[in-house]
């Protein structure tokens, strides 16, 4: 049988919305000073193509379409004559660009942030030059902003989290450790279509499915810089759930994979068997005020160290500083954008000088340590717009949920 044509076509944004997304990617690299550049990240390759391959993606403002060097797979193809070439190495890119008549220009980006050393030198080894900039920044600011197509991607995927979440009190038994407890929700999340994968930028972030938190595991440091720790099961994976034994009374936090498309949101919320304590009560209230203040500042043109700021300022008037984001450690950090990686721009930290823009997905975490009572906050995904309040994409309800 034929493959059908879509499944083959390298683009499969359609031309109208990859032009979108190159318009931000070319503004950006005109600010940078980027004549081109060669996009190799699976990340970037995902956001300008709808797509993951082996191979590179050439961008220049000064080009119609990007070109399309592709290593694997070889089934691909592309409508458009002379954009797509099957190569087996690096080397055969800088032929293929004479051949069209196409000049590289003075200063060529790469994706410095985001490959390896050795591909980088190789990479510039093949048009006789060093990279004279980095392409990952300009990248990360171009999907910090995002079309109609990604919003309306993100909300699926926020739709169907939200569902699982509420599904969580069922697969909860008596006497289960945290370990057991988060399998069960990952199977859960994996049944209604989770992809399980979770993108981040950075060498040293790693991270399985999501956290799942409680009793004094809470206030294990991680090494990853993650708003909240946890031992983990293996000092391999140090982060996360690692056999606590949940006991009633005491708060689970859960903040899983919602990646359901290759866009996620990013969700926290707290569970408990029987009823929690006072000051857990007061905790999560508090967290949800401050997702509630901060999220209606959420316009075009606010500063996101504004945002960590009023953050900061509930906490302390409620005399929850010391366990603002943290306690044996504290996150330096309120929010993040959300988006193909679970940590984009723009990021609401205390000397962060984002400006928000209409477009923007942001994930606002306000979430405390509090000894011998464990971590408490919850988490919700956000889009700013320019002609409404920010919207909650993470439906799901916000108080404790029972477990039993």
């Amino acid at each position: 049988m034929a493959a059908n044509k879509q499944e083959l076509e390298i683009n499969l944004l359609g031309r109208e919305e990859q032009q979108r997304r190159l318009e931000k990617v070319y503004a950006a690299m005109r600010k940078a000073g980027l004549t081109s550049g060669i996009v190799r990240d699976n990340a970037d390759i995902y956001y300008l193509t709808g797509r993951v391959f082996r191979g590179f993606v050439f961008v220049s403002p000064g080009l119609e379409a990007p070109l399309y060097f592709v290593r694997r797979p070889n089934h691909l193809r592309c409508d458009e004559a002379d954009r797509l070439h099957l190569i087996k190495r690096p080397e055969e890119i800088a032929p293929v660009l004479e051949r069209l008549g196409i000049e590289p220009g003075e200063n060529l980006g790469l994706e410095l942030d985001a490959i390896p050393y050795a591909e980088a030198m190789r990479l510039a080894a093949v048009f006789g030059r060093v990279p004279q900039g980095n392409l990952t920044p300009v990248m990360r600011t171009a999907r910090a902003v995002k079309t109609d197509k990604e919003l309306a991607m993100i909300r699926i995927s926020g739709t169907k989290q939200s569902l699982v979440y509420e599904r969580i009190p069922h697969v909860f038994r008596e006497g289960m450790t945290d370990i057991e407890f988060q399998i069960e929700i990952e199977r859960s999340l994996r049944l209604e279509g989770c992809l399980g994968q979770f993108r981040m930028a950075g060498a040293d972030m790693e991270l399985f499915m999501g956290n799942l938190l409680t009793g004094e595991n809470s206030d294990t440091p991680s090494t990853y810089d993650f708003a909240m720790g946890g031992a983990g099961a293996d000092p391999s994976l140090p982060v996360g759930a690692d056999g606590t034994i949940i006991k009633p009374g005491v708060p689970v936090m859960v903040d899983m994979n919602g990646n359901f498309n290759g866009y996620m949101t990013d969700m926290t919320r707290m569970y408990v068997e029987g009823e929690p304590s006072e000051p857990a009560r007061k905790a999560i209230k508090l967290s949800i005020d401050i997702c509630a203040e901060v999220s209606a500042m959420m316009q075009p043109g606010a500063r996101a160290c504004d945002l960590y700021a009023r953050a900061l300022e509930m906490a302390t008037a409620a005399g929850m500083e010391e366990y603002f984001m943290g306690h044996r450690y504290h996150a330096g950090f309120v929010g993040h954008g959300i988006g193909i990686e679970v940590n984009e721009l723009p990021v609401l930290a205390p000397r962060s000088r984002d400006i928000l823009q209409a477009g923007n997905v942001i994930a606002v975490e306000p979430k405390f340590v509090i000894p011998g009572v464990g971590a408490v906050g919850i988490e919700n995904t956000y889009a700013v717009h320019a002609d409404r309040p920010a919207e909650r994409l993470t439906t799901t309800r916000e108080e404790f949920i029972t477990l039993d």
